[in-house]
C-alpha cells in the first residue's frame, strides 16, 4: 500500500513537471510546423460588399451558448503553479470579450487535489462557454492504467473548471514522442459510447488532425462536436523532442525531429470533418484572417492557443487586447467578403494553393473558386 502511494505521488509530480516544461519550451523554443497551411487558403475578394460595416454582427450560438464572436481560447495549461495566473488572465479575456475558453489537460487535477485551483480559477469569471479537458488514453483499460476514467472523472473535470462540456483529447502523436508516453488506444470508441450518452463530450485532436472516418465515428458514438486540432501550428513532436533532449533521451529526441510535421493540415481537417455536428478549427490560427478562413471552410468556431500564450503571461489586459485585436481583424475581413454574420461565411468562395491543394485533391475534396 505504501509503495502504491509513493508511485502515485511520483506520477503526479511527473505530470506537473511535464505541464510546466511544455509552457517553458513554447516560450523559449521555436516549436511550430515547418509550413502553416492556412497560408494556402485564399478568400475571394468581394469588390462591392453591399453592406455597411456597422451591420456586421459576430455573435454566434454554438452548443446552446451565445458567444460575442466565433472564437475559443483553446486549452493550453493547468496542473502547476505557473498555470494558475495564465488561466486567470485568459479567463478574464474570455469573459470580457464574451468568447469561449478551454483549459489544458486536467489529468493533473484529477489525480492531485493540490493543483485543482490552477483550473478552478476559471470559475471566477463569467465565460459563456467553458471546455474541460481529459485525455483519451486515460479512458482505456490497460496494464498501465490502474483504473480507466469514467463518469466520476468527467464530473470532477466539469466541476473543477465550471465546464459546460469536456473535450476528450487525442494526443497520440505527442504520446509516441513523449518519453513517458501512453501508447494504447484499443477500445476507445467502446469506452466512450456510454459516457457520451450521459455527459456532453467533445472530441479534440491536438496537432494531428481529424479524418472523415474519425469524424463520422465521433458523431455515431455521440460526441456533441469536434475540434480538429490539425497540423499547422505548434508541433507537440517538437515540444516532446525538446523535453527528450532535456532528459538526455537520444531516441525520442530524434523521433521528434522525424515526426515534426506529421499530421493532417488543419484546413484539410476542417473540410474533412463536416459530418453535421459543431466543428471547431484549431491548429495554426494566428489572427482574424486565419479565423475567417476557417469559418469559410465550414468551421462553427475557431480556436487559438499559442499566439495568446505570450500575452497571457504578460497580464490580463495584454491577453484581452490580443483577443480583441483578433475579433477586430475578423470583422474587417467579413466586411471585405460582404458577410454580416459568421454563418454567412460558409457561403463564400475560396481557393486552395499548394501544397494544401494537393492534399485536398488527394483526399477527394471539392475546392471552390
Amino acid at each position: 500500500m505504501m509503495e502504491n502511494k509513493m508511485m502515485e505521488k511520483m506520477m503526479e509530480e511527473g505530470i506537473e513537471e511535464r505541464k510546466a516544461n511544455h509552457i517553458d519550451i513554447y516560450l523559449t523554443k521555436k516549436v511550430v510546423a515547418t509550413w502553416n497551411h492556412w497560408d494556402d487558403i485564399v478568400l475571394v475578394h468581394n469588390p462591392v460588399p453591399d453592406i455597411d460595416f456597422d451591420e456586421i454582427d459576430t455573435t454566434t450560438v454554438v452548443f446552446g451558448k451565445k458567444l460575442s464572436a466565433p472564437l475559443v481560447i483553446a486549452g493550453m495549461t493547468g496542473g502547476h503553479e505557473k498555470a494558475k495566473k495564465i488561466n486567470e488572465n485568459l479567463a478574464y479575456a474570455a469573459s470580457e470579450a464574451g468568447i469561449g475558453m478551454g483549459v489544458g489537460s486536467q489529468r493533473a487535477g484529477v489525480e492531485n487535489p493540490d493543483v485543482r485551483h490552477t483550473y478552478s480559477v476559471v470559475k471566477e469569471y463569467d465565460i459563456p462557454l467553458v471546455l474541460g479537458n481529459l485525455g483519451a488514453p486515460q479512458f482505456i483499460k490497460s496494464k498501465k492504467n490502474r483504473k480507466a476514467y469514467g463518469l466520476d472523472e468527467i464530473d470532477l473535470a466539469m466541476e473543477m473548471a465550471g465546464a459546460d462540456m469536456v473535450a476528450i483529447h487525442l494526443n497520440y502523436l505527442q504520446e509516441v514522442v513523449q518519453v513517458e508516453g501512453d501508447l494504447f488506444s484499443k477500445g476507445f470508441w467502446r469506452a466512450m459510447a456510454p459516457l457520451c450518452k450521459k455527459r456532453p463530450l467533445l472530441l479534440k485532436e491536438t496537432g494531428g488532425g481529424i479524418t472523415r472516418h474519425v469524424a463520422e465515428m465521433a458523431k455515431e458514438t455521440g460526441f456533441r462536436g469536434i475540434d480538429v486540432g490539425g497540423m499547422s501550428g505548434t508541433t507537440f513532436s517538437g515540444v516532446e523532442k525538446e523535453r527528450a533532449e532535456m532528459k538526455g533521451d537520444c531516441f525520442h529526441a530524434a523521433l521528434g525531429n522525424l515526426l515534426w510535421d506529421w499530421g493532417i493540415p488543419t484546413p484539410v481537417s476542417v473540410v474533412e470533418a463536416h459530418v453535421g455536428i459543431p466543428l471547431i478549427a484549431t491548429g495554426g490560427i494566428r489572427n482574424g484572417l486565419d479565423g475567417a478562413r476557417a469559418l469559410v471552410l465550414g468551421a462553427d468556431l475557431f480556436g487559438m492557443a499559442g499566439v495568446l500564450l505570450r500575452p497571457a503571461v504578460q497580464g490580463k489586459e495584454a491577453a484581452l487586447e490580443a483577443v480583441n485585436t483578433v475579433i477586430k481583424q475578423l470583422k474587417r475581413v467579413m466586411f471585405l467578403l460582404g458577410t454580416r454574420t459568421p454563418s454567412e461565411m460558409k457561403e463564400r468562395p475560396w481557393i486552395a494553393l499548394e501544397p494544401t491543394k494537393t492534399w485536398l485533391a488527394a483526399r477527394k475534396h471539392q475546392m471552390y473558386s
